[in-house]
Formats: structure tokens, sequence, C-alpha cells
């Protein structure tokens, strides 16, 4: 097998160089993300509910995505802008779980410009917004409800161009997902579908169909 086809991912022909598998078993990894995720959303719901007793539970739990999406964009999603000339041969915890995830877009091991640009403003412009605007709904601040606007549109609007732009390469006959299903269903679409599914319900939420109210006061 060629340099350019010895690694599992679609198309089998994409040069990725150094590619290395996976040395952690996938469910030891899976446990490990999602024990890290718990304890991140465990302390924030803690920290929230001593010093802002009275905040409502919507809000708390508005904080709990936006944490966790700053997380993920920030740190996540920032080592594969930073890492992304080296991910074939990442052995990390999140390289590992690049290489597992990229399974469902090979793109995340091939640099794709796309890919690259979008992850870079995720990690620059969006991450840090989530940030801001968990901080700003703890504060009942009435900037909270713009920014919340803003990256709500930033998540659909990105969720957007990446199926768009892999669907549009795939019906041209270039798939960047292997044929399994799961991997399609589970890893490609179902995961991104949580920021498609998560900002309409927020802008159907009360606070965010009638934020001019508060945005004054």
């Amino acid at each position: 097998m060629s340099a350019s086809t010895s690694h599992p991912y679609y198309p089998l022909g994409a040069k990725i160089v150094g590619y290395t598998p996976n040395q952690t078993p996938l469910l030891e990894l899976l446990v490990s993300a999602g024990g890290g995720c718990a304890v991140l959303l465990g302390l924030t719901f803690s920290v929230v509910s001593y010093v802002r007793p009275t905040l409502r539970m919507a809000d708390r739990i508005a904080i709990l995505w936006f944490v966790l999406s700053g997380t993920l964009h920030c740190f996540f999603e920032g080592y594969f802008m930073i890492n992304h000339n080296q991910m074939a041969s990442a052995q990390d915890l999140f390289g590992q779980l690049w290489k597992e995830y990229a399974l469902s877009d090979s793109r995340y091991m091939t640099s794709d410009t796309l890919v690259l640009c979008m992850e870079t403003m995720t990690v620059l412009l969006w991450g840090p917004l989530c940030f801001l605007t968990a901080y700003l709904t703890s504060k009942k601040h009435s900037l909270r409800h713009p920014i919340q606007l803003i990256v709500c549109m930033s998540h659909l609007y990105g969720d957007t161009l990446y199926y768009a732009t892999s669907l549009f390469d795939d019906f041209h006959g270039v798939p960047y997902c292997r044929p399994e299903p799961y991997y399609f269903w589970l890893y490609y679409f179902m995961m991104n579908l949580i920021w498609i599914i998560v900002p309409l319900c927020e802008f159907t939420g009360d606070q965010c169909i009638f934020p001019y109210e508060t945005w004054l006061t």
C-alpha cells in the first residue's frame, strides 16, 4: 500500500503523511472526553449556583451550554488550529480524539483550507464570545442578548457551511467520510447537529424572541 493510501480515511488516495493508528482504545478515549465534560459542567453549575443562587434554572443551563461550547472551541478546536500539520501522528488525548472524528471527515487530517479557516475563526472569535455570554448571563447584564444572538448566528452559519461544503464534494464524487453508516450519522451528523438545535432553541426561547425589552433596562 502506497504512502498516500496507508490510512483508513476517505478518499483513500488522500495524502496524509505520517499517519499512525491510535494507541488508546476508543472506549477509553470516549470515557476520558465524557468525564472531562462532566467535571467541567459539574464545577460550573456548582459555582454558578453558589455565586448566583437566585439565577433561574434556564439561565444556569444556558451558562452550562456556553461554557461547554467556549471550552470546546478554545481548547479542543484550538488544538486543531495549532497542530493541524501533525494531526496524523498525534497520540495525546485531543489528537487521538481528532483522528477518531476525522474518520467521518478526513479534511481534519489534510489541513483543508475551509476547515482550517473556519476553525480558526471559531477559536479566536466564537469561543471567547461564548465565555462572555456565560458571564453576562450570570450578571443578568442587558448585553447578554445581543451577544447571544451573534453567537447563535455564528453557530448556525458555521454548521450550515460545514455541512454544505462536505455534502457538495460528496455529491461530486469526493467523499470525506468512511462508508460505515455510524461514522456519518453519529460522528458527522449528530455531533454537529447539536450546534444547530441548541441555537434554534435559544432563538425561540422567551429570552431571544423578545430581547429588546431587556436590552434597554
